[in-house]
């Protein structure tokens, strides 16, 4: 369960960090960039949870 968690979780904060990334404002558009390191971040952290299993 925790990788499709993390997988969901890191979706829509790179989702989110793309949309921030578009606006006008130099410290919003950097705020995107660091949420959608985080979406990704999150996202591997969920394929290895899938690969090894929850326990980790």
């Amino acid at each position: 369960m925790g990788e499709l968690k993390d997988k969901v979780k890191g979706n829509l904060n790179e989702a989110a960090g793309k949309i921030k990334q578009q606006s006008d404002n130099p410290e919003t558009r950097e705020e995107g960039a660091e949420q959608e390191g985080k979406g990704k971040a999150q996202q591997f952290s969920g394929k290895v949870k899938g690969a090894l299993g929850d326990d980790i």
